[in-house]
């Protein structure tokens, strides 16, 4: 199912507030539907949110009224900005529309070209996240043992890029390559994008899942039942630490303990060369009604204090190997990544 789609001029994006129940997309018309849709999650996970913001940012200069280069510039930075403001930890939304504002103040010509190549541009991010996704698949099922048991948290997959997925898309290439691989998902409090996306993922592939409660993930280690962790990532630091969902750096301290390899699935477009380490990257806090209501209900007194970080950061001592688009990375980090990199 596409995450996402360009259709007669406007951009289409699949609700995923609404899966598993419901399966419907949003027509965005203007960029500002798109902000708001990554704003609320209607579509969301790193390389998905960079795409959907490339195409938002294609949609919003479309609609720009002016004959001068220059001020037609002008008003796709401002929109730029406004896209970007819309949630600030994943680093491929910032990514690609400042690849998008580069090419086109690059490219020679008035505005009914700078349209055309902002929207050209946008196209190319989603062809090269669906073959960026497929190589690391490639790179990282070499990882997977031949009978395996892969703990995963939050999902990401292909609902959270324009394809197959991060760490999903190692999980589905080991299966394509005849692993025998049964998948653990964590439900991944407070929105449950593991109980209601990953689950729904790998069933849709015949892939052998179990939903778990977050707080599970321990004893499951424990009772000898994961035989690697294997998450996405939102931005990458220089040094390899690592921000994703809020949870993954429990479930990372919990894999140390057990002698369990951890490893982060990202393309290098998440890796964030800007930032020394985990300190320097912004933490997203969110709306304190995601753990005060559930399902419209309130589940928490009135006047609770309420703290909801969306992302937490895993140091790089804590992670086995990070797999990217370009190979595997391996500690020391700051090494590797900038090989990696230099490709």
């Amino acid at each position: 199912m596409d995450t996402m789609r360009w259709v007669d001029g406007r951009l289409e994006i699949l609700d995923q507030t609404l899966l598993p129940e419901k399966t419907e997309y949003i027509r965005c018309d203007r960029y500002e539907t798109v902000c708001e849709a990554i704003r609320r999650l209607s579509v969301r996970g790193a390389p998905a949110i960079g795409a959907a913001a490339a195409y938002g940012l294609a949609l919003g200069a479309s609609a720009i009224d002016v004959a001068g280069r220059e001020q037609f510039i002008r008003a796709v930075e401002k929109i730029a900005r406004d896209l970007a403001a819309t949630r600030p930890t994943a680093v491929n939304l910032q990514w690609a529309v400042d690849r998008l504002l580069g090419v086109m103040k690059n490219t020679a010509g008035g505005v009914d070209v700078l349209k055309e190549v902002l929207l050209e541009e946008a196209h190319a991010i989603y062809r090269e996240d669906l073959e960026s996704n497929r190589r690391m698949g490639e790179f990282g099922q070499v990882l997977v043992p031949q009978k395996a048991s892969v703990l995963t948290h939050c999902n990401a997959g292909a609902l959270a890029t324009a394809g197959l997925g991060t760490a999903l898309g190692v999980i589905r290439a080991a299966h394509r390559a005849g692993k025998q691989v049964e998948v653990y998902a964590g439900e991944t409090r407070p929105l449950l994008q593991g109980a209601r996306l990953t689950t729904w993922e790998m069933l849709q592939e015949n892939i052998p899942v179990t939903l778990i409660t977050d707080n599970m993930a321990g004893y499951l280690m424990a009772r000898g039942k994961v035989d690697l962790v294997i998450v996405g990532a939102d931005r990458i630091a220089a040094n390899g630490d690592t921000a994703n969902k809020i949870g993954t750096y429990g479930v990372a301290v919990l894999a140390g303990e057990h002698g369990i390899p951890f490893y982060v699935a990202a393309p290098m477009s998440t890796v964030d060369f800007n930032v020394a380490s985990g300190e320097d990257i912004p933490i997203e806090n969110r709306d304190e009604r995601e753990i005060t209501h559930f399902a419209g209900v309130r589940v928490a007194p009135p006047g609770v204090k309420i703290w909801n970080p969306a992302f937490d950061v895993t140091p790089a001592r804590l992670i086995t190997a990070i797999i990217t688009d370009r190979g595997v990375a391996y500690p020391p980090y700051t090494e590797s990544l900038a090989g990696l990199a230099a490709k």
